[in-house]
């Protein structure tokens, strides 16, 4: 029976070009789940956006002097034709400035608020001693008052994880300019927290499949919860949906509230989108869906403790409560938190500010997706802190991708399509040809295990080693060399390996979507295992339009099973499908980081 699978992914702030330290986190790793449960058969429902409010937007738009929405516009283009050229199979990519957006965030708010779960409180909030603008929690740095640790953010100390307020911090500082922020009492909202800390512990003990660090973090988490504000002193947000605030311009819900939203309201545009308005009801509503979030470290607890805080306070109230198998049913709760930790740069943590960075838009300028997506696979910081350099990224490509895959397929496709054209007829298997089919025919149970488990760097590590089983069974057979004496026998081999690199070929798509698309083609198929991905443009009621990237899954052929291919089945001319990089490479790159 098919499965509801949401797949949810951290939305990136439209502040700036994404570099290669965030897709390593939010963006290949769900992108590889999602095509594996597509492929799988299941109902696949993958968004996610641009976060365009708070105040690194305002930042940066105050840096270019031009407005808020000029810098969101800018760069949730730029974000979002990075993440279809990278391929990543998002069914809604939209943004938090849809008039759609608003209207959900507002509809949780206000259900929270009546139900007494959002406080009102006078607070001391931080203020800029330069802009006179807001500082928001994670701008404010300074000395842990707990450890002593100096480089403590205001919302939470790196290194005791203890819960902090700006105003708690020794010698706080502004992350933008190094300034003493200036406190000063302002009315804001505030998220009752402790009210689910109850609840909330007994689910984070139930996840025993949760990665070990998600669930401990979360529950050191919330052994000290204490209301978290939901506002700020700013004209750029979503707007406040209560009767005094209508006409006021000078408070806006926070950026950290409504971006965990998004989730529910881009899966509620996606509905609205394609004409089936309640169709998302079927993900967010459904006991049986299993809803899969997919993030950096550094957003753990928003996921794991605060976004379910608002769903369990928001239970089966508001307009979005309302509908489902019953009248009224409660919006489900995350399955799995899928984080992953940090990718570092030439043993340096990636900094945009300080020109510590590789964008997305630049390596993909000089190379192919896939020798990024396998790097990120293989290598990325699926458990533990990685370090990306170029020495290890030619490596990777050229003695792994290119040696073992793409060796694999270049000698075996063209010497069918020389001696034979088509796949081959084979004569009787030999039980060394029955023992290699078997073997990669079982990587459909492990791989797939393995996937199911979000163990991405174990699955595509799998996937190599069969590869390598299969050329180290060409290595000792010889079918070039077998063929000028016993061309039954030659074609018998070919025919085996060929079976092989088909199962191959699916088990390597959810993490190399072109490769194996066009290996696909080079094997006769029609249709796609990997698609296309476009970008379709909406216009809300209010006469704004704005770009959505999506693609037409349902049309893919590809499925997570054995295949089918056809002895007689004519070849397509083949390719290389990966290119081997100079070792020049490290060099010219090293020099363009540092000029």
């Amino acid at each position: 029976m098919p499965e509801h699978i949401l797949v949810a992914v951290a939305w990136p702030y439209a502040n700036g070009p994404r570099h290669i330290g965030h897709v390593a986190g939010f963006g290949v790793p769900s992108d590889i789940f999602a095509r594996f449960h597509r492929m799988r058969g299941n109902h696949v429902l993958m968004v996610s956006g641009t976060d365009e409010h708070g105040t690194p937007i305002t930042l940066a738009a105050d840096k270019e002097g031009v407005t808020a929405r000029d810098i969101a516009d800018r760069y949730s283009q730029v974000i979002g034709d990075d993440l279809c050229n990278l391929g990543l199979s998002y069914d809604t990519f939209t943004r938090t400035t849809t008039q759609n957006h608003y209207h959900v965030t507002q509809d949780l708010f206000k259900t929270l608020y009546d139900k007494g779960y959002i406080l009102r409180q006078e607070t001391l909030g931080a203020f800029s001693a330069t802009t006179g603008r807001t500082l928001p929690d994670r701008y404010v740095e300074g000395t842990c008052p707990i450890c002593g640790y100096k480089d403590a953010r205001g919302d939470q100390c790196d290194n005791c994880g203890h819960q902090l307020d700006p105003i708690d911090l020794i010698d706080p500082r502004s992350k933008v300019d190094g300034t003493t922020p200036i406190f000063k009492e302002t009315e804001h909202f505030l998220l009752d927290l402790p009210a689910f800390g109850a609840q909330l512990r007994t689910w984070i003990e139930s996840q025993d499949h949760w990665r070990p660090n998600v669930r401990s973090f979360s529950l050191n988490f919330i052994k000290e919860l204490k209301p978290r504000s939901i506002t700020r002193d700013l004209d750029w947000g979503v707007p406040i949906p209560l009767l005094e605030y209508a006409d006021r311009d000078d408070k806006k819900i926070y950026v950290w509230f409504d971006a965990v939203i998004g989730y529910l309201s881009a899966s509620i545009e996606w509905a609205h989108n394609r004409g089936t308005p309640e169709a998302w009801r079927d993900w967010w509503q459904n006991p049986d869906a299993r809803h899969f979030y997919f993030m950096g470290k550094d957003n753990i607890v928003f996921h794991t403790v605060i976004w379910p805080g608002m769903l369990l306070g928001y239970g089966a109230g508001g307009t979005y409560g309302q509908g489902g198998t019953s009248r009224e049913t409660p919006l489900q709760l995350p399955y799995n938190v899928v984080s992953s930790e940090f990718l570092t740069m030439e043993g340096k943590k990636f900094s945009s500010s300080r020109g510590i960075v590789i964008y997305v838009n630049d390596v993909l300028s000089r190379y192919d997706a896939d020798a990024l997506r396998y790097f990120l696979s293989i290598a990325g910081p699926e458990n533990q802190d990685t370090d990306f350099t170029w020495a290890e990224f030619v490596r990777r490509n050229n003695d792994e991708l290119v040696a073992t895959w793409g060796n694999l397929v270049n000698r075996t496709l063209t010497n069918v399509f020389k001696n034979f054209g088509s796949v081959p007829q084979p004569g009787a298997l030999s039980e060394s040809d029955r023992a290699l089919i078997d073997q990669v025919e079982g990587g459909f149970a492990s791989i797939g295990e393995l996937l199911e488990a979000a163990r991405f760097k174990a699955a595509i590590s799998e996937a190599m080693r069969l590869a390598s089983l299969v050329n180290i069974y060409l290595s000792e057979q010889e079918p070039w060399k077998m063929i000028k004496v016993d061309r039954e026998r030659a074609a018998t081999i070919w025919y085996t390996v060929l079976r092989c690199v088909d199962s191959l070929k699916i088990f390597f798509t959810p993490f190399l979507p072109f490769s194996s698309q066009r290996l696909h083609e080079y094997l006769g198929y029609e249709g796609y295992i990997a698609g296309p991905l476009e970008f379709k443009a909406y216009t809300e009621a209010n006469g704004r339009s704005h770009r959505v990237l999506t693609g037409d899954y349902s049309a893919w052929v590809g499925r997570w099973e054995l295949g089918n291919l056809p002895v007689g089945q004519t070849l397509r001319e083949p390719k290389p499908l990966f290119k081997k990089l100079d070792e020049k490479v490290v060099e010219e790159e090293l020099a363009r980081l540092e000029a």
